[in-house]
């Protein structure tokens, strides 16, 4: 545990103190957008955060070899090469999307070859698993296998992508949905080969460290944003543990371990991104069904809907905290209790409700003379006057024209 805790702090101290030297960066090339419509910041903020997180990443990987336990585990795969050379593409890419812009077919192209990379260095679903029911886990030979590793690869990184709309919000639900899959690889590991020693711990403790040393300058107010640049690094990240997780163990015996039977080291990591998931998914829908393009952006994601009920900006992004940690721990603690997994979709209910919950305001002041002060006066910006810009950063509300000219 001793040695999770050191890689977590490098990559926390590393990524804290590359914030500032990234954010005086980005203000001098000028990678700090004007405040846009559909934006809920009021003042110009830089990008480019993901810098930072890249550097914690890297020096967290290179610091792993003078490990006596985990240094032979990571030494014994490509995992520290592929994940550096991955993360670099990812970054460059969406570095470029930040500073300059990018068409998103192009930046789906950088998303393919860092996953790409990922395969070619080995980390890649071998199989995917079933219940018991349903018969034996099913193989993939290697061009099934690296097309779906490439595929559920990219979706979790458009996912974390899409979710990166608050102060602190994507870096704060993949600090949880890394802890939870910290836990899960640790107890998998712990069952089967009586350790804790495993790639996908390793990985998970260094994401750890690097979204806490990311979320002191980013919680709101925010004096820096992570961008496509840290929002795409954090889903490739996360997503590798998918693949390390799944791949690890014998699937015949996973399946007596897991109390869910095979699935659930795809249910954990999957679990995790519940939010992130339905955000990309309906915004999707709403987009296509308008006419437009799915990556056009607009004002209509999950964080947007809370603000509109009228909370604040950090209650809006501790309800997200709340409802994944929820979900995400509610699945971990059920698989290792022993629960059925009949009662899987009563968390998903269960969380569903919570954040219906919290999520409602105005149904806990009924009655009250007094309307919500939640922000139902902003204009909604039409597809023709959004300059088209990424959608990620926070978002505060605009204000009104009355205090702008003051």
């Amino acid at each position: 545990m001793r040695e999770y805790l050191y890689m977590a702090l490098v990559a926390a101290v590393v990524t804290f103190l590359l914030v500032p030297l990234v954010r005086r960066f980005a203000i001098r090339i000028g990678a700090m957008p004007e405040v846009r419509d559909r934006d809920v910041h009021t003042t110009p903020t830089p990008r480019l955060g993901g810098l930072a997180m890249y550097g914690g990443l890297v020096a967290a990987l290179l610091t792993t070899h003078e490990l006596p336990h985990t240094g032979p585990v990571l030494a014994s795969s490509n995992t520290v090469v592929a994940l550096i050379v991955a993360g670099g593409i990812i970054t460059f890419t969406g570095f470029l999307d930040d500073w300059w812009g990018m068409d998103p077919f192009i930046k789906m192209g950088g998303q393919i070859a860092a996953a790409g990379v990922l395969v070619y260095n080995g980390m890649r679903l071998t199989y995917i698993p079933l219940p018991r029911d349903w018969g034996p886990p099913l193989f993939l030979d290697d061009l099934s296998s690296a097309v779906i590793t490439i595929l559920v690869i990219v979706v979790i990184i458009n996912a974390v992508n899409f979710v990166d709309g608050l102060d602190g919000l994507a870096s704060g639900i993949v600090c949880i949905s890394a802890m939870a899959t910290w836990a899960y690889s640790i107890r998998l590991d712990q069952v089967l080969e009586d350790n804790r020693i495993n790639v996908t711990a390793a990985v998970m403790a260094i994401l750890i460290g690097v979204c806490l040393g990311f979320l002191p300058h980013n919680f709101h107010p925010a004096r820096i944003f992570m961008g496509d640049t840290g929002a795409m690094l954090l889903g490739l990240v996360l997503g590798s543990s998918l693949i390390t997780v799944t791949s690890a163990a014998d699937p015949e015996l996973i399946v007596d371990v897991n109390k869910f039977g095979a699935l659930i080291p795809l249910l954990i990591p999957l679990s995790v991104l519940v939010l992130p998931l339905i955000d990309l998914v309906t915004a999707v829908v709403r987009r296509t069904s308008r006419g437009m393009s799915p990556f056009a952006p607009d004002r209509g994601h999950l964080h947007h809907l809370l603000m509109d009920l009228g909370h604040s900006h950090r209650r809006s992004v501790l309800i997200l905290y709340a409802w994944t940690f929820l979900f995400a721990f509610g699945l971990t603690g059920m698989s290792v209790l022993g629960v059925p997994v009949i009662f899987f979709p009563l968390i998903i209910v269960l969380a569903v409700g919570v954040l219906i919950l919290m999520a409602a305001p105005r149904w806990r002041s009924k009655g009250s003379h007094h309307a919500p002060r939640g922000p139902r006066w902003r204009r909604r910006v039409s597809p023709e006057e959004d300059d088209g810009g990424p959608p990620t950063g926070p978002m505060p509300p605009i204000r009104a024209e009355s205090t702008a000219l003051r």
